[in-house]
């Protein structure tokens, strides 16, 4: 799986670990392993812009995604050949916005970082959260997705 990190935030971010988070969710989400996603960290500034332009929104925001070939996720019983292929889309987190999301929610900025790339991922893939009963899907992804990386025994999210 292909996933490109640019940092223009100006904040230190640890991308390797963006791109592998990413890759496993994908991975899980059963996309095939050449679909491609691109996540670019941004600045406040950046960010508040990108919110106008394109939710006519004021403010920073936390993360905004842009899918490109409405992709979904791929079945358990799929095999290589008919998961979903294409370029997944375009994500932009801004780490600052993150870093005082974690601070405020108690678990840091990675952990926050974390929980946004998997939710951009997740909004790249078509799923939402402006009903209640599509938030409570996303939510249950999300959570189960943010479980399997962090558990003791999985080799990818503790490297």
């Amino acid at each position: 799986m292909n996933v490109e990190v640019n940092n223009e935030s100006g904040v230190e971010i640890d991308a390797h670990g963006l791109m592998r988070l990413s890759r496993f969710v994908m991975s899980s989400l059963r996309l095939h392993p050449e679909c491609e996603l691109s996540i670019k960290l941004v600045d406040e500034d950046t960010m508040a812009r990108y919110h106008v332009e394109f939710l006519d929104l004021p403010g920073p925001t936390d993360v905004m995604s842009w899918p490109m070939d409405e992709l979904r996720p791929g079945t358990n019983d799929s095999d290589e050949g008919d998961m979903p292929l294409g370029h997944l889309g375009d994500i932009a987190l801004c780490p600052t916005v993150a870093a005082a999301q974690g601070a405020k929610a108690g678990h840091g900025t990675w952990a926050e970082l974390e929980l946004l790339t998997v939710h951009g991922i997740l909004h790249l893939l078509g799923y939402d959260h402006a009903e209640p009963a599509e938030k409570a899907e996303m939510w249950d992804v999300q959570g189960r997705l943010l479980e399997a990386w962090r558990a003791p025994g999985n080799r990818l999210g503790q490297e």
